[in-house]
């Protein structure tokens, strides 16, 4: 039968023990299958790695983040992979220190304001496009099988699998994404600067 739904977690660490000849599992809790809590955590790894980048869909541009009170800390959530001050906050300089932002030049936690952030989210693998999740099982499992038997011969048909995905998921992030070279900083300055006719 055809699959009708995106790869969930369960088909994902399938497809990666398999890439060792192991049978699949029916469940990953508590199976007792060490090659397949080994998998789980080989996906959990290069999905944190692939969503390290920032991506259309677990980025978003000026997101809010409001003071804590009476602290006045601004607070992160806890699916914070990266964060950078946006609009009118970008001079500061911020970074993010566990699941608060610090305050670089006045060596502080605490804030008079909220501010807008630019940041990346850590999304849990069954929210992430279809495009993503091919990719990141396809880069696990090549993994997972150079760890557990280390095939070069297998690991170049997965590498061949995992560049096809890649590319996959860089043209459905072009398409999403809404791409635009005149959007781009460095075009409009140059574009800006050429001698009129």
């Amino acid at each position: 039968m055809l699959a009708t739904t995106p790869t969930t977690v369960l088909e994902a660490v399938n497809q990666i023990i398999a890439t060792i000849g192991e049978p699949p599992v029916s469940s990953i809790e508590d199976n007792g299958v060490i090659d397949a809590v080994m998998a789980l955590q080989a996906l959990s790894a290069v999905n944190r790695e692939v969503q390290l980048k920032g991506w259309h869909w677990n980025t978003e541009e000026h997101y809010p983040i409001a003071r804590t009170f009476p602290e006045g800390e601004l607070r992160l959530p806890r699916n914070t992979l990266r964060v950078n001050p946006s609009g009118e906050f970008n001079r500061l300089d911020l970074v993010h220190r566990g699941q608060r932002l610090y305050d670089r030049k006045n060596h502080t936690y605490t804030f008079d304001q909220g501010i807008t952030v630019n940041i990346t989210f850590l999304l849990p693998f069954d929210e992430l496009p279809e495009a993503a999740r091919t990719y990141i099982t396809i880069k696990a499992g090549r993994r997972f099988q150079e760890g557990q038997i280390g095939s070069e011969l297998l690991s170049k048909f997965s590498e061949k699998d995992e560049l096809w995905a890649k590319v996959a998921l860089e043209d459905a992030e072009g398409d999403t994404a809404d791409l635009n070279i005149l959007d781009n900083a460095f075009v409009g300055t140059v574009m800006n600067r050429r001698p009129s006719a």
